[in-house]
């Protein structure tokens, strides 16, 4: 799941140069990714690639950190019968990331890098040193791999990168959220959610100075099978009712649709209809799925007023 990011309405940060070579010790039993993790990057910063398009460099203009961390796979569960969801124990202390955010993936032996959207939120990673990734199964090798050869206790490493987020600062006046999503696109808009979610949690339970709007996501894949993450996200409805909603749109189901998700699904595509009751000053847009539904919903949006500079979108191939 390569990514091509776009950031409409805000400055694209400065790409970072490369790491330094000490983050990965001739010492570590994952020393060897050191050349998969830089072969890439000529002496001038420029970006190679062997294949035509692939993840480096669709996203070569884009923001990486420096840090790049070992990290282990601590858990392995079968999200839908295409994708799975990842578990990864983080090493290095100083790895962060920003909700709706990307890691370039490096896997000992593969000379393709991955670029897979990170679903759980920065919480996470802070309270237990945990990150997860959702990754469909695909041909392209990085994927191809998550899903024929990963085991518990691989080790990987990874490297954070992406223009694609949302990261309130307290101060901040409230935004509210609009989250649009086709099929795997859910990834960086779930972990948007949850981040959405820790902070309420954290304004209930701790006074913290931020000042949150609503969130109100719409998700559309073929069918109910394939809404990722479907039990969480009604589990945040239950736990923050009237500050986090979701309608999820289905365009080719063809079973019978359980009572627990009944009220929340509607059949058809997402429409102006649907959005444009949204519509507002302090109202901000973020979009992420396959290119023509980003372009679609894009129009759509122009269509019903609302500015370019609240829209963020992220395409994913």
């Amino acid at each position: 799941m390569a990514h091509a990011t776009i950031y409409v309405g805000g400055t694209v940060p400065q790409l970072l140069r490369g790491a330094q070579s000490r983050i990965f010790p001739s010492h570590s039993p994952l020393g060897v990714l050191r050349h998969s993790a830089f072969c890439y990057c000529t002496g001038n910063g420029t970006i190679k690639s062997k294949r035509k398009m692939d993840h480096l460099e669709r996203t070569a203009n884009n923001f990486r950190q420096e840090v790049i961390t070992q990290a282990k796979v601590c858990g392995i569960t079968n999200e839908s019968e295409t994708v799975k969801r990842l578990r990864l124990a983080i090493v290095n202390k100083d790895f962060t990331f920003k909700a709706g955010q990307w890691v370039d993936f490096f896997i000992p032996g593969i000379s393709v890098v991955g670029g897979f959207s990170i679903c759980s939120s920065p919480g996470l990673l802070e309270r237990e040193g945990i990150l997860e990734l959702a990754v469909k199964h695909t041909a392209h090798p990085p994927a191809h791999w998550i899903h024929t050869e990963c085991t518990l206790d691989s080790e990987v490493a990874l490297r954070v990168g992406g223009d694609f987020f949302f990261d309130p600062q307290p101060g901040d006046s409230p935004v509210n959220l609009v989250l649009i999503a086709g099929g795997v696109g859910i990834n960086p808009l779930f972990s948007i959610l949850l981040h959405i979610a820790d902070l309420h949690g954290y304004q209930e339970g701790k006074g913290n100075r931020h000042k949150l709007g609503t969130a109100k996501l719409y998700y559309s894949a073929k069918n109910t099978s394939e809404l990722l993450f479907k039990k969480n996200i009604l589990g945040l409805m239950k736990a923050f009712p009237g500050k986090i909603s979701c309608c999820f749109h289905v365009t080719q189901q063809r079973s019978q649709i359980c009572k627990e998700l009944q009220p929340h699904i509607t059949e058809g595509r997402i429409s102006g209809k649907d959005l444009e009751k949204h519509v507002s000053n302090d109202t901000s847009w973020y979009i992420c799925g396959p290119p023509p539904m980003i372009e679609s919903i894009s129009k759509l949006l122009t269509n019903i007023g609302v500015p370019r500079n609240r829209v963020f979108f992220e395409k994913w191939w």
